[in-house]
This record gives structure tokens, sequence and C-alpha cells, in this order.
């Protein structure tokens, strides 16, 4: 990606070990960071870098399918035309590593992961990098989004071995599974600071052969520490903190860490953060009549807006980029996800709940316009995800955001039409670059774009109030408006004429869920029944294709197939703690906005699934994958976003999260 934040500082000291190589400092950041991280193993490596991306558009020999071209996933399918001899995470490379004594190269990623792209066409399509994996590993390829339980078992190793994490997360493992190095993107050559992956692949081999054992009690040293740290238990512990307490802790630190200018919580790069914004909702409906809940209130309605007028928005097609670059919320990292989506379209539902504002209303409604016509599947399920990088034009190598942005010349080519009534000569065009700061030079920063690819460029982010721009014209505001929405709109016909970006067409039950919620909320708050009703045919969907009757249980994922057919993998990927508490809340919010108790009922017997499969009635909490599912995984981990009060308790509480409910 050519705009990312630049690398963090990278930590202080050397670390000693035995001459094998640290992971690189480049990746997309782990809890839904983009980030470029440096991470590494129980046996410490240098640092890595960024190398350069190959020109796609070079004519490519005639290339043979691996054993990936069998599977589902468009993250592995991906990878089915590498010279890598890639197995699917699965008992048969497993089999194979302890038959041949050999350690297993994992990678794991995503489909519209920049970084994973990248060491795709520098590493995993090199014959030479190939060959030296085929011979000295058992490779195997994992997308993190089906299997969210190998992710966060080696990412745990990963981030307790280094200073982050990242994607795609490249890990070596013993034929038992337990880990020994770490890392995340590595170039694929040796650089003047940072070492290259097929380095990095000769050093390990060559450890591997000389100090194996060193090597394996090293990593069951490291695997022991972890399980031991990941152990809940109800033995002798004082108890927690009252809900009331551990609430005004929490709003203290939002407080203390807010952006009085341009809203948010952190410098950059800035996300979303939809779980926060409903905390401080949630906060302000307890503690409306005092200060806090004034101030929890205008920090989560001036987030909101600052979000909807920066470039992390998409003015043109509508829905939400990523995150943010910069603390301005303008230079987005381009990738839509759905489930930024379904939460987002919550948040702004309930602020204009609060407030009675109509931005937050449209804003909520262009969300879901923007999943009901880019992200949604004719049978009622939603796909994943939209690539950041797409070809500028056919034939062309894919850059990040080349879909989203503009040239000055461009949008006066589009609108040259002269505005009637102004106090000076303007265009449409003029009218609108003025409105989100588009210049000639470009407004995205160097800083921004180190690899020059967007020189020239602009993301549209709104600079001025309608009603400044109507006072700097001599204009009505319901003119300004309407000149505005008609350019919008004339700029996204052109745009449908570029290059798309890679969709994503997996569906996951988890951020399925998510939309029902988004559609259900908004339909509710807003009064429109077709949004309910795009909330009932998810709900269905997820009923029809991703619910086996027989045992009660969800499955994480099913496919697009072709002519709009649904496929599902052999075996099926069965759900995940995830899953059910996402689904549940989702099917509780359809229950409200439509009073139909058939997905009340549904809610309160996957709960009962989801007690039986991921409750810890040792320890407490809910494990975040089945017992069966994770066998032969080091670790069996909870998530601290998952752990609601256990089953008798209220099944609203136990598992599924409660959405806000606010009242005029």
């Amino acid at each position: 990606m050519s705009h990312l934040s630049s690398p963090p500082p990278k930590h202080k000291g050397e670390h000693k070990g035995h001459n094998l190589p640290r992971g690189s400092e480049r990746g997309s950041s782990s809890r839904d960071k983009d980030r470029s991280v440096t991470a590494n193993g129980s046996v410490p490596m240098p640092a890595g870098g960024k190398g350069s991306r190959t020109n796609c558009s070079q004519s490519m020999p005639q290339k043979v399918s691996n054993r990936l071209i069998n599977e589902k996933s468009p993250y592995l399918l991906q990878h089915a035309y590498n010279p890598v001899d890639w197995y699917p995470w699965g008992q048969e490379a497993f089999d194979k590593a302890r038959k041949e004594n050999k350690p297993i190269f994992l990678s794991v990623g995503y489909s519209t992961c920049h970084w994973c792209h990248m060491m795709e066409e520098e590493s995993f399509q090199n014959e030479e990098i190939g060959r030296l994996l085929n011979e000295d590993f058992v490779s195997v390829k994992v997308d993190r989004e089906e299997r969210p339980d190998v992710d966060k078992v080696y990412m745990t190793f990963v981030q307790a071995t280094s200073s982050g994490g990242g994607w795609p997360m490249n890990v070596w493992l013993t034929p038992n599974l337990q880990p020994f190095v770490g890392g995340t993107y590595f170039p694929p050559e040796d650089g003047l600071t940072r070492i290259g992956f097929r380095t990095v692949l000769l050093r390990i081999r060559e450890q591997w052969k000389q100090n194996k054992n060193t090597l394996l009690e090293n990593s069951q040293r490291v695997t022991t520490a972890l399980l031991a740290r990941s152990e809940i238990s109800t033995g002798d512990r004082q108890l927690p903190p009252s809900a009331a307490t551990m609430n005004s802790r929490c709003f203290q630190q939002l407080d203390e860490g807010y952006d009085e200018e341009y809203g948010g919580f952190a410098e950059a790069p800035k996300f979303p953060t939809p779980v926060i914004l409903n905390f401080l909702f949630s906060y302000w409906l307890s503690h409306r009549l005092t200060q806090d809940g004034s101030r929890a209130q205008q920090m989560a309605l001036h987030t909101l807006k600052m979000m909807a007028n920066g470039g992390i928005r998409d003015h043109v097609g509508q829905g939400f980029h990523r995150y943010s670059t910069d603390r301005q919320w303008h230079v987005p990292h381009f990738e839509k996800m759905l489930y930024d989506q379904g939460q987002l379209a919550v948040a702004y539902s309930q602020a204009f709940q609060i407030s009675g504002d109509e931005f937050y209303s449209d804003v909520a409604k262009g969300i879901l316009q923007y999943v009901s016509r880019n992200l949604s599947h004719r049978s009622g399920g939603f796909y994943s995800a939209e690539d950041a990088d797409s070809p500028p034009e056919r034939g062309m190598r894919p850059k990040e955001g080349a879909f989203y942005v503009w040239t000055v010349k461009e949008v006066q080519q589009l609108l040259p039409e002269s505005v009637h009534g102004a106090t000076e000569p303007l265009t449409s065009g003029q009218l609108l670059m003025k409105h989100y700061g588009l210049t000639e030079a470009g407004n995205i920063s160097p800083n921004q774009d180190p690899k020059g690819e967007l020189q020239g460029q602009n993301v549209l982010t709104v600079r001025y109030s309608l009603e400044l721009t109507a006072a700097r014209f001599g204009l009505d505001v319901e003119a300004i408006r309407t000149l505005l929405n008609t350019g919008l709109e004339k700029l996204f016909q052109a745009r449908k004429h570029r290059p798309k970006p890679h969709l994503d067409s997996k569906m996951l039950a988890a951020w399925n869920g998510l939309m029902v919620s988004g559609y259900a909320i908004t339909g509710a708050v807003l009064g429109m029944e077709r949004l309910v009703n795009y909330a009932t045919n998810g709900a269905k969907f997820l009923k029809r294709h991703m619910f086996d009757v027989a045992s009660g249980r969800l499955m994480r994922t099913c496919y697009a197939g072709s002519g709009g057919t649904v496929e599902h993998s052999n075996p099926p990927c069965w759900g995940f703690l995830e899953d059910y508490a996402f689904v549940v809340r989702g099917l509780l919010d359809l229950y409200e906005a439509s009073l139909e108790s058939a997905w009340l009922e549904w809610a309160l017997r996957l709960q009962d699934t989801q007690d039986k499969l991921f409750w810890d009635s040792r320890g407490g909490g809910y494990f975040c994958s089945e017992a069966e599912l994770g066998a032969g995984l080091p670790l069996r981990l909870k998530d601290d976003c998952h752990l609601r009060r256990p089953p008798g308790q209220g099944h609203q509480g136990s598992g599924a999260v409660c959405p806000l409910h606010l009242h005029p």
C-alpha cells in the first residue's frame, strides 16, 4: 500500500538468539489495525521491511494449480497457482510434517489484505522461494476469516514475543503445531536494513538441522507460558469491581484520550471503533443528567460527524473504509469491511435517535444503500469485504485507492456546467472541488504516499458546511445541496466504468449477524419497513444456508457460487463463539423491530447451543472455539469481549451483546 502510515519505532535494544531473522515491520496489523509492526518468535529475528510490488500486467507463463484449487475461500484460491505446494489447514499437512520431520510454515491472511497481496506476488509466486518451501517445509495457508481460532492462537504467540502482529502472519511450527518463530510481512530479498524472506527460510532450515532440540525446547517453554497465562480460574479471587465502577473508569480513560478537534481516541491511524461509540451512548443514557453524561454524548456525536465528513467515508458510493491513516479522518486505507458497515449503521441510527439531527440518519441510510448494492447476495446474505486495491485502468498493476480517488481534470470534465445565480463565474465541478477540498496538486500528503502513486489525486472530504459554501457563492443552502448531490451522482456513474476492487464473496455468520442488526435497528429507528425486510431476509438466509438443523449448530462460512447459488465447504466449517454471539444479537434486534416471535425463539435455542459448546464451567467465561474443532492447537483461548454472564443469568447477557435501547 503506497500510503500506509510509516512503521512504528522498533524495540530498543538488540535481541540475542540463534541467528534467526526477526519478522518484518510491515503488514496489516492485528486488533483491526493494518499498521506495520514488528513480530518475532521464541527465537528472535532482525527486522524486515517493505519490498516493491511486481507488475501484475506482465505476461506470465502457464502455471499449474496446487491443491488450494479445491478450496472455497477466495483467499486460498488467490494462492492456487503459486509454485508453493500449499496445504489447507488439516490433518494431511500435519501427518506429512511428522512423517518427514519437517517444520510447518503457516501463512495466515485474508483476501482483501494489501500486504498479503504484496507477499503473494513478491515471494509466493517466486520459483526459487517455492522450491525452498517445498523441499524443507510443509506449507499451510489459512484464511483468518474462516479459521479465527487458528489465527488467534498464533497471533497470541507473535504478539507475546514481539511488539505487535499483523497480516500476513507467517509462523513456523513444529510438527506438533507448537510455534517457534513468527513474523508478518517479509520482502523477498535482503535490503540495507532488512532481511528478506529467502534468507529467513535458509536460516530456519539450517537451525532446524543443527539446533532442532533447542528450537523444540524454546517452543515448548513459550507454549507452556502462554497456556498458563491464558487460563482463567474461578478460584480464590477477589470480587471484580462493580459495573458502575468499571463504566466510570472506561469513561475517564476515553475522556483523557479524546481528540477534541477531530474526534476519535488516537493520533493515527484512526479506526471507527463503533463499540466505543456504543459505550458512550450507553453511558450517556445512564448519566444523562450529569456533566459526564453530556460529555459522553458530545464525544460520540462529534466523532461520528467528523468521520462522516472525512475521507474515511466514501462520499461518492457511500459506506466507510476501514480506517484513516491520519488524525483528520482524511486519507483512508480504502478496504471496506462488512462488519464496519453493520456496526456503524447502528451507531449513526442511535446518533439520530439521540440528537434528532437528520445528518446522522442520512449517513446510516447511505451505509445500508452501499451494502444493498455492493455486498448483498440475491438470497439475502452479505459478502465480507471489498479490496483496497484495483487497477487504475484495465491491464495495469493494481494500486490502493485507484477506484476512489479523483484528479481535478476528471472532475472538471465531468461537471462543466455553469452554476447560475452565483456571485462569481462558477461551474458545478468548481463548486464540488471547493466543498470537498480537491486541489490541482492533489490533497494527499507525500508522507502518506511514499511511492508517489497518488500524486495529483484527491480524496473527497468535506471542508465546509453547506451554509458556508452557500454563503461563499451567494446561493441558498438547498441549491448547494442539490448541486453537490447531482455532482456526486455523476461521479458515481463515471466510477462505474473503472476496474472494480476485488470482492470477497465469502459469507460469515458473525458478520451477517451484525448486518442483520444494522438493518433491523436502523429500520426500527427510522420507521422504514423496507430496511427491516432486508434484516428479515438476512436472518432467513442464515437459517437456510448457515444452520444445521440436525445438530442445531451454526456454520461459520458459505460462499457465492455460480448463477447466484450458495456453496459450502466439505466438511463444513462450524461456527465459533462470535458467530453465535452476533447472530443471536441480530435475531434479538430483528425480533424487536418486527415483533415476530420466531426470531426470538431461534435466538434462545442458539444461545443454549452456545452455552453447551463454549461455556467454561470450570474457569468461567466462553471459549472462542469448540474443543473438538480446535483439537491439536496448543491453546484454547477466550476473548474478553465475549465474557458475559454465565448461563441461567439471562440469555441476553450470556453471549449475545444487547443493543442499546433509546426511547424518544
